[in-house]
């Protein structure tokens, strides 16, 4: 689009920083797209647009503030009104959310996504925030230094990450990667920490050889604390807890297992420091990536039981 005039582009932007105009009012800033020779329209129909945008909004009681009478929020809002009401072939959103308080932002998410099923707009969404990448993105793309690493359904990117700095960027905290070698053993290969206190299965791992050095990465909210047995056909650790954090209804356990921390995140708060723990997951919820380039490593999901460490 670089040789397209701006007023062919059938581009709106909504920009981090709000971009309104301090001397006008809410009212005139929403409706200042619709005065463009391109896009004007009689000022009845224009008002009319503008109250509606600002109705579904929640702003309608503001229309003849100045921005410097309106809070973050309500400043956020008029700026996406003033995108709403212009007519367009793509939304361009950069970060719209990135100055507003964790309530705030929630309650946004939500009437973005009602606004994105009214319309049938093509939205382009810039977040570094992975909860509003899934919540509002049909497809979601993995930007790093300007090269697109992964593209697809947030399901897709979660489940399958295309590399282990995909895998990072979705989840909070964020995914255990612990650093070791395929090996050989008596019951075909499996995956050994660096420490040798990890030994996983690693039946479905046709592609690499003994010697291979990889990350396994396993999800903090994918594993669980078994008590007494685990499921069968889950894989299986032992350590010590290390540090137990309360987040609400959930607890956040560090647990050390060798040389390396895992991380887990669970309902069950009656881990204490320094107990010893079992942790299990699905081996279908397990993760392999080469160490060097940080490639996904595809793995059959017919795995055994794990060796403890």
């Amino acid at each position: 689009m670089t040789d397209v005039e701006p007023y062919d582009r059938g581009v709106a932007m909504a920009f981090e920083n709000y971009a309104l105009y301090p001397q006008m009012t809410v009212m005139e800033n929403m409706m200042s797209p619709l005065r463009s020779k391109r896009y004007r329209v009689p000022q009845a129909e224009a008002r009319e647009r503008v109250q509606k945008a600002a109705d579904t909004l929640g702003i309608g009681h503001l229309m003849e503030r100045f921005p410097r009478e309106l809070s973050n929020g309500q400043r956020q809002r008029v700026a996406l009104g003033r995108v709403l009401v212009r007519p367009a072939d793509v939304l361009l959103l950069d970060e719209p959310l990135s100055h507003l308080d964790a309530k705030l932002q929630m309650e946004m998410r939500a009437e973005l996504k009602s606004l994105g099923e009214m319309q049938s707009t093509t939205s382009l969404y810039v977040t570094h925030d992975y909860r509003e990448a899934l919540a509002l993105g049909e497809r979601v793309g993995i930007l790093r230094e300007g090269v697109l690493l992964q593209v697809g359904t947030g399901e897709e990117i979660w489940k399958r990450p295309a590399d282990s700095f995909v895998a990072r960027a979705l989840g909070q905290p964020e995914i255990n990667l612990i650093s070791g070698a395929v090996v050989e053993s008596s019951g075909g290969k499996v995956f050994r920490s660096e420490d040798s206190q990890i030994e996983l299965p690693l039946s479905g791992a046709q592609e690499v050889t003994s010697g291979y050095e990889v990350e396994l990465g396993m999800r903090p909210i994918d594993l669980e604390i078994s008590s007494g047995e685990a499921p069968p056909g889950n894989l299986t650790l032992r350590g010590r807890v290390y540090v137990v954090e309360r987040l609400g209804r959930e607890f956040e356990i560090t647990v050390s297992v060798g040389k390396n921390q895992v991380v887990v995140v669970t309902n069950r708060g009656e881990v204490g420091l320094d107990d010893l723990v079992e942790i299990s997951l699905p081996p279908s919820k397990l993760h392999l990536f080469d160490k060097r380039s940080g490639r996904r490593i595809e793995m059959r999901q017919n795995m055994g039981a794990a060796k403890r460490g």
